[in-house]
């Protein structure tokens, strides 16, 4: 341990891969922000909180288990001529379950804004279900966070380091980050295509097109900021 303190290469990988998570882990956020805004108020930091530290912990039980990780990887069933690993299986059904719950998201968002003037208040989300689908996308976006790590560094100890300091910066900007796209639907509206988008990224992913992330990423950083200087306008006037 002393002897990877004192390495400067090990505290390069540390930061690179806790900036790597910390841009990897930008979807999650989203993720959990418009799913946890579906509850109570007094449950909603309580669910943020709780969906980010497992997948703090499913990150590092991941970590630990990193033959099993690698064996992922390996094809284990082919389907007209498609092979698919265990990832892949993971990203096809984690994009899909993405894909369902943001069109659902934003089919539900244009309908209650239909219906706004009526006197019937939106229906609040159980709590269980909502920390469930929390689990299932967090296992997703874990896994593709993992191995891409893997691929980056050697040393265990510096990527659970990465993991635990990307996840606890998440959790002081997490809390920000839901009420802001909570209070302007026209983000919230951007963070699901978003979200829309990166389903369709691990579909591609799992039948073996890989596609760089920086392309989503900045597509939508450039519609924030342009949406950024919207609601700056419209409070001018």
């Amino acid at each position: 341990m002393l002897e990877l303190l004192s390495n400067p290469e090990a505290w390069m990988a540390f930061l690179t891969l806790t900036a790597l998570e910390l841009v990897l882990g930008i979807d999650n956020i989203i993720f959990i922000s418009i799913l946890v805004d579906k509850l109570p108020a007094h449950q909603k930091e309580l669910a943020r909180k709780l969906g980010l530290f497992l997948a703090m912990f499913m990150r590092i039980a991941l970590l630990l288990t990193l033959a099993w990780i690698v064996g992922l990887t390996a094809p284990i069933i082919s389907i007209l001529g498609q092979s698919f690993s265990g990832r892949d299986l993971v990203l096809l059904f984690g994009g899909l379950f993405l894909l369902w719950k943001s069109v659902g998201e934003i089919h539900e968002t244009l309908e209650s804004n239909q219906n706004e003037n009526e006197s019937t208040a939106r229906p609040t989300a159980s709590f269980k279900a909502i920390i469930f689908q929390i689990i299932l996308i967090d296992l997703v976006f874990s896994l593709d966070s993992i191995i891409t790590a893997v691929g980056m560094v050697e040393s265990v100890a510096v990527m659970i380091a990465a993991v635990v300091t990307s996840v606890g910066l998440m959790m002081v900007f997490a809390s920000a980050i839901g009420k802001f796209v909570s209070a302007h639907p026209t983000i919230k509206m951007l963070a699901l295509a978003f979200l829309v988008a990166i389903g369709l990224l691990l579909i591609a992913e799992s039948f073996g097109h890989h596609l760089p992330k920086g392309y989503i990423y900045s597509a939508m950083a450039f519609s924030v900021i342009v949406e950024m200087l919207n609601i700056r306008l419209r409070r001018r006037l």
